[in-house]
């Protein structure tokens, strides 16, 4: 349990939350959660569902017609056919994470995943004695890959490689020509690829480009995705993993020895999601690429901070260096004397030293507020 890690959002939503009982007004920046409602049309299917009798175990693999109705989607969007039994469902997004570990990695294998990145990546591959071996993403870069980097790290006991675009923390997007030169990389070795495209529907500039579309890596990407970022859903817990079919069959073992299956009532408003009207998703991606606007700009105006502008996600990944303050130590200066809960960018890895992360989860008002918080706090202790 000693190398079990966690995620720091959550802690640090716990500590605002005390500071608030105590009075103190906070602008949540925090966590990576739409701030949107649920669409409509998504809880009233909900609502019937429950009404009508889904209140029940389904399969382990999740309903058939929303296998069939995710299938469908993943065809469409990635260009590849996809059957509904290669399809798992599962509650939210981390699962896919937890059971692709689980299957791929034992004791000792090399897994190679983003740093600064999401940090269960690291978190689960040491928890189950892997190695995890971190991919430096770099500012110059835009927060892409290094291919030459990663084409360095490949060894004989690579087993898998995590990819993640549009990217958490950073907003960074692997387009396609990225996504083929770390394909080419690669090359035909044995190595399994997990693509965390959870933020896919949310990208500001381009088009979204995964590495299950490529014919040789068909077979040998576990996409994960889902529907907490793009239709406000976080608290539905509702996502899915898409695999060849050998894989998805264990990993279902996985989900019958851990969570039985998903709610029922929770996978037929999944269904209302991808067929439904799709108007909400627009709405918000608008709304997010003003926030980030404001964001940016605000930013590189205030003292001891320089911010590139994301181009997905809704986070965005200033450059904390001028500061002169550590990240953690500046993220808890934040929010105990401004009254802005952030977090800093090693919440999110070694290399996240220098960076700290602010989600745009948040209205313009309360944007505008924290942005004024943060330039009189600078202007006092800087």
């Amino acid at each position: 349990m000693q190398r079990l890690g966690t995620e720091t959002a959550f802690e640090v939503l716990v500590r605002a939350r005390a500071l608030e009982a105590k009075g103190k007004d906070i602008v949540h920046l925090e966590i990576g959660e739409p701030d949107f409602d649920t669409p409509k049309n998504v809880i009233d299917a909900g609502v019937e569902a429950l009404r009508t009798g889904w209140t029940h175990y389904g399969p382990s693999a999740g309903l058939p017609v929303l296998r069939e109705s995710i299938a469908a989607y993943v065809s469409e969007t990635r260009r590849v056919t996809v059957a509904p039994e290669e399809v798992v469902v599962v509650p939210g997004g981390k699962p896919i994470i937890f059971f692709t570990l689980l299957a791929l990695v034992e004791e000792g294998d090399e897994v190679i995943y983003p740093n600064p990145g999401f940090p269960i990546y690291e978190s689960m591959i040491e928890f189950l004695g892997g190695r995890a071996v971190p991919l430096h993403l770099r500012e110059d870069r835009q927060f892409r890959f290094d291919v030459d980097e990663l084409a360095a790290r490949i060894t004989a006991r690579t087993k898998l490689i995590i990819l993640n675009s549009p990217q958490n923390p950073t907003g960074g997007v692997l387009d396609e020509p990225d996504v083929r030169e770390i394909a080419r990389a690669i090359g035909d070795r044995d190595i399994m690829i997990l693509s965390d495209e959870i933020y896919s529907r949310l990208i500001f500039e381009g088009t979204h480009f995964s590495i299950m579309s490529l014919p040789d890596f068909r077979d040998r990407t576990i996409l994960l995705d889902g529907f907490s970022k793009t239709y406000a859903m976080t608290g539905w817990r509702l996502g899915f993993g898409v695999m060849r079919q050998d894989l998805a069959v264990q990993v279902s073992r996985l989900m019958t020895n851990s969570n039985s299956c998903t709610a029922s009532f929770t996978q037929m408003a999944g269904v209302e999601a991808l067929n439904g009207d799709q108007s909400s998703v627009e709405r918000m991606l608008d709304e997010f690429r003003r926030r980030r606007e404001l964001m940016v700009d605000g930013l590189n105006q205030i003292k001891g901070f320089r911010c590139q502008k994301p181009r997905g996600a809704f986070y965005v990944f200033p450059n904390s260096e001028g500061t002169g303050w550590p990240s953690k130590k500046l993220a808890d200066a934040l929010l105990e004397e401004a009254g802005v809960a952030c977090l800093s960018g090693t919440s999110f890895g070694s290399f996240g030293e220098g960076y700290i992360r602010f989600s745009i989860a948040n209205s313009m008002e309360n944007i505008h507020k924290a942005l004024d918080r943060i330039h009189d706090w600078t202007r006092k202790r800087l």
